[in-house]
């Protein structure tokens, strides 16, 4: 039980889990006419599916997990997060997945500067002409504007 697909599988079947059992009091609707419950009811099922693979796979195979766990990591991505959240309707969407990106590159032992830079500006340039221009979404590309 020292396996990462184990614990991966463990973790989606609670996600689905948690998802369906949240969406149980929604109408459900049909594929045609779906109601509030019908998408985290078949995303919820469709993550515990995938976790039951997961699991089987993980007690199949022998391999351990390798190495302790990054304490960094476990700070730093959820607070780069937490942040995008916090700033993307106050600083704007550039601002906001700049700071993701760069805050999330900061969480390995890896860590480049100008590496980090490159791609946090390259992914959010190619983020906010997806989301922002060709799906429309309402973001401010910079607050104010």
């Amino acid at each position: 039980m020292n396996n990462r697909d184990f614990w991966a599988g463990v973790f989606l079947i609670a996600i689905g889990a948690a998802a369906m059992l949240m969406a149980r009091d929604y109408a459900f609707g049909t594929a045609l006419r779906m109601g509030p419950g019908y998408f985290p009811n078949v995303l919820g099922g469709m993550l515990i599916v995938f976790g039951i693979y997961l699991v089987a796979a993980g007690l199949r195979s022998g391999e351990a997990i390798a190495g302790p766990w990054s304490l960094r990591a476990l700070v730093v991505v959820p607070a780069s997060l937490a942040l995008f959240g916090a700033l993307v309707d106050r600083a704007g969407f550039i601002a906001a997945m700049l700071v993701l990106m760069f805050g999330s590159a900061t969480a390995t032992t890896e860590f480049r500067l100008v590496e980090a830079l490159l791609f946090s500006v390259l992914v959010t340039a190619l983020c906010a002409v997806i989301f922002v221009w060709a799906l429309g979404l309402p973001y401010p590309l910079i607050a104010g504007f």
